[in-house]
């Protein structure tokens, strides 16, 4: 027989948008008494952000407990729950894809909702003050968590990779045990890590989160492919890069707007997102990758052989172009930095997906670390990875991620 569990859930943001998290417990609805408990620090979001993150968690952990259980949600948000209920239309582009998420988690028809005072959602409102706790330290929320015991853990730097945890307390593990055996194990996409989050302290940045495009068919032999060649389309693989990708960034729900390179790939790529965020997709023709002249489509071996003097130049100075007219390192950092410049005064105080190429990643991470141009030869980019830039309004940077592709896995 399907068990019934009581889930209660809630979030905050501390500036809204501002450092955010979720709490969410499930309990048993006869004694009261709590079965597992979630929680997560998730970067900068929004109140509603926040909420939506904590029920689809709640949800979850009552799934992993009785995949065939009746729940009812008891939440004080009363937008959360007149939106789920079906009373109260989903306008916001960030909350559609969350709403769908919570939905997806139980059959229709398994779960009700209730609006609750706040006072009578103390015990996930503490969760989710815990994991922001957390976060503030660069630390995960662990069950039993608190400020001072957080506080007395061993020290990090603000906005290191914190996560997610779910704890089934003691008196529930057997019955999870039990209930989740022989049961398919879903497999589903793993958002990002929080690295891209800003430190509470030093005012809302703007964040540039940075989507390299999924792979073409140049990609895997590794084929100089820029935007003076062809402008190849995604492969089968590049395509399901790109929906792992849109899957997790729609998971985190923190991205606000969308701008893509011209080029077919970074399209592409973007559309998968923009669709499932509900988002437009701006296209910057500063965004493109490097034009690499006649080596557009060849192999390092086949340009090292065919052009090694004008190679060894490149590979020894920025302002360096390659063979057949195409674009310096240099020129491309200054029509970057332009973009750049473009972009955080149209977007201040958002977080923004850029679209883009293995050049204007790299440039806006060598820009944002004052590193010397030949450190692009020094990092690893892989397709369809995701690296964050955050930058502030008194002019400093701050790389918060680099070639994630956890998504990916």
């Amino acid at each position: 027989m399907a068990q019934r569990f009581v889930v209660e859930a809630d979030g905050g943001s501390r500036g809204n948008p501002g450092p955010a998290g979720y709490g969410a417990v499930v309990l048993d609805p006869a004694t009261g008494e709590a079965l597992a408990e979630a929680a997560e620090y998730i970067g900068t979001a929004t109140n509603n952000v926040a909420e939506y993150k904590g029920l689809i968690a709640g949800l979850k952990a009552a799934r992993d407990l009785d995949p065939e259980a009746r729940v009812q949600v008891r939440m004080d948000s009363k937008l959360v729950v007149e939106q789920m209920s079906g009373r109260w239309k989903i306008k916001h582009p960030d909350m559609k894809p969350l709403a769908a998420e919570a939905k997806a988690v139980f059959p229709p028809g398994r779960v009700t909702y209730e609006w609750i005072p706040r006072e009578r959602n103390k015990h996930a409102d503490r969760l989710a003050n815990e994991a922001m706790d957390a976060g503030r330290l660069g630390r995960q929320w662990e069950p039993g968590a608190s400020g001072a015991a957080l506080a007395a853990g061993p020290g990090s730097r603000p906005g290191a990779g914190t996560g997610t945890a779910t704890a089934t307390l003691p008196s529930a593990r057997a019955e999870a045990a039990a209930a989740a055996a022989g049961a398919a194990e879903a497999v589903e996409p793993k958002a990002p890590p929080v690295g891209w989050a800003a430190p509470a302290d030093l005012g809302a940045p703007t964040t540039f989160v940075l989507l390299r495009h999924g792979e073409t068919a140049l990609t895997p032999q590794k084929r100089f492919s820029g935007s003076g060649g062809g402008d190849p389309e995604l492969s089968p693989a590049g395509r399901r890069q790109a929906e792992a990708a849109a899957a997790a960034l729609a998971a985190r729900g923190t991205i606000q707007a969308i701008v893509s390179s011209p080029l077919r790939r970074c399209q592409e790529t973007a559309g998968a997102v923009a669709a499932r965020l509900g988002l437009e997709v701006r296209v910057d023709e500063g965004l493109r990758e490097t034009d690499f002249g006649a080596w557009e489509g060849l192999t390092f071996a086949e340009v090292k052989e065919r052009h090694p003097g004008d190679l060894d130049a490149w590979l020894g100075s920025s302002k360096a172009a390659p063979t057949g007219g195409g674009e310096s390192f240099a020129t491309v950092a200054r029509r970057t930095a332009l973009t750049r410049d473009k972009l955080l005064a149209r977007y201040a105080g958002k977080t923004v997906l850029l679209v883009t190429h293995v050049t204007p990643v790299k440039t806006l991470v060598r820009l944002a670390l004052g590193a010397p141009p030949e450190s692009l030869f020094r990092m690893e980019l892989s397709a369809a990875s995701l690296s964050a830039v955050a930058y502030y309004a008194d002019g400093n940077a701050s790389l918060r991620l680099l070639n994630d592709t956890s998504h990916l896995r």
